[in-house]
């Protein structure tokens, strides 16, 4: 039997990503023929719909917070399991990764290991061809990268014995690939904002209205206080599929617990992960005093204990302190950077240098840009926020090439080689401060270069924000374990 590395999986899952050219014409079919197929890929590997809800999935979609309040229910998950034995395994499914693909399929909050990536990838790549040959079909066509890391997943939580799966969608919800599940034992929504909207619409009811998508007859769909033109869409799906509908506020009793994961905004996602565990928990028949209207200790514990890379993350080094947030949305880049404000402006950190690495390869990043620079002179009372700023590319690497984890063939190379987007962010900033030291890179690890650089001199802080993919290669090139 032939031996295959973790490495061997990476290269041959890259080879299932989408062109950014193809990528912009297939964006605008995504339909009920993407579900079906899901399905059918399903049953290529010798599943049934059926064994998958066997693993009791708690499904969760939105625009922002998605990650987090999976975090948080992971986390408080794995409280009660230490203290009540119940889940046994609790599996986790989300994406993107940061670092490592196998960030997104966890089991009791760890990401697998290399072997066992390695192991399922290849069960899966392998079962794929040998049933293609069987059907008369061609073994070298493949599903999508994200509809076969789904595919695996499930492989893997089953034969792992999960028996929770909390299950975070990709895109949307109405045809995301995780929506084939229709027994759910509960359904989450998180903060709703425009976003994927070549996918899912321009409007803030459209984009609800896919994500609502996930509701199920008969399973509780919960969400959070939305703008109301998403929660009317939000009601109105839910009762057309018969779900029990709640809209979930912050609970006043969280507010009292410091959560593992920075930012206020987070009380928000903390209160609906709360909720989702409490609800299914009582499908399970898990009858303790974890379902109820009081915060148990399991419950403090796992909120307190929660972590998620990437999400208003501080990472220090020698004298260099990386504040970290993928965020990409305007709501969530005015949450990320009232964070940092906070965090560095209004404490006794403001003395340092502040630098700001940001990037946005296909959003308006102008406009996230202004609504950061905005968030900025608010908090500071200044019009001059930051002494530096690097506008950098997503190539990991000065050689211009990616880590083999980060290789993401949905942006063009040749676009970011160009760097026309980074020349276009440092005149828009020169608009806005012109006294800032402003700074093109060619890739994170330049960028990293230039902040060591001057942190040769004097202590910094770092706002790094934009994007997830570019956290993600600043992680990587600092060497920062996988978590």
């Amino acid at each position: 039997m032939a031996f295959y590395s973790y490495k061997d999986a990476i290269r041959a899952l890259n080879t299932l990503q989408t062109s950014s050219n193809i990528l912009k014409r297939s964006r605008k079919t995504i339909n009920n023929e993407s579900l079906s197929q899901t399905i059918e890929w399903l049953y290529r590997i010798r599943y049934k719909i059926s064994d998958i809800e066997k693993l009791n999935v708690i499904h969760i979609a939105g625009t922002k917070g998605k990650g987090s309040t999976c975090a948080f229910v992971s986390s408080i998950l794995g409280e009660i399991r230490s203290r009540h034995g119940k889940p046994l395994k609790t599996g986790l499914y989300t994406s993107p990764h940061l670092i490592s693909v196998r960030e997104r399929i966890r089991i009791n909050g760890i990401p697998i290991s290399e072997e066992l990536f390695a192991k399922y990838f290849f069960e899966i790549w392998n079962c794929l061809e040998e049933t293609a040959i069987s059907k008369g079909l061609d073994p070298k066509i493949k599903p999508s990268y994200f509809v076969y890391l789904t595919l695996m997943s499930w492989h893997v939580f089953i034969s792992e014995k999960v028996d929770t799966l909390i299950m975070e969608t990709g895109i949307g919800g109405e045809y995301d690939s995780t929506n084939i599940i229709q027994h759910p034992t509960v359904t989450g929504i998180t903060s709703l904002g425009i976003d994927h909207i070549s996918v899912l619409g321009d409007t803030i009811e459209r984009i609800s209205w896919n994500k609502a998508g996930i509701f199920k007859e008969g399973v509780p769909a919960l969400t959070v206080q939305q703008p109301i033109e998403a929660l009317n869409v939000l009601k109105k799906r839910a009762f057309e599929r018969k779900s029990p509908f709640f809209v979930i506020s912050v609970n006043s009793d969280l507010k009292k617990i410091k959560l593992g994961l920075s930012g206020d905004f987070q009380y928000i996602n903390a209160s609906l992960a709360f909720s989702l565990v409490s609800h299914h928990l009582f499908c399970l028949n898990i009858l303790d005093e974890n379902v109820s209207p009081k915060i148990s200790d399991s419950v403090k514990a796992g909120l307190e204990k929660a972590s998620w890379p990437g999400r208003c993350q501080l990472y220090k080094e020698n004298n260099i302190s990386w504040y970290l947030d993928g965020a990409h949305t305007l709501e969530s880049i005015k949450e990320a950077s009232i964070w940092y404000a906070n965090s560095v402006f209004l404490s006794n950190h403001s003395s340092k240098k502040s630098i700001l690495i940001f990037n946005q390869q296909t959003r308006d990043a102008i406009m996230l840009l202004d609504c950061l620079y905005n968030q900025m002179v608010h908090k500071k009372m200044s019009r001059n926020p930051f002494d530096i700023v690097i506008f950098s590319t997503n190539l990991t690497w000065k050689d211009g090439t990616y880590s083999q984890d980060l290789i993401n063939l949905n942006y063009s190379i040749e676009e970011s080689k160009s760097l026309k987007l980074q020349y276009n962010l440092k005149n828009h900033w020169i608009k806005l401060d012109n006294n800032a030291s402003i700074n093109i890179a060619k890739s994170i690890e330049d960028s990293v270069d230039i902040v060591r650089y001057h942190a040769s001199f004097s202590d910094i802080n770092v706002f790094v924000t934009g994007s997830l993919h570019l956290i993600g290669g600043i992680l990587t090139v600092l060497n920062v374990p996988v978590s």
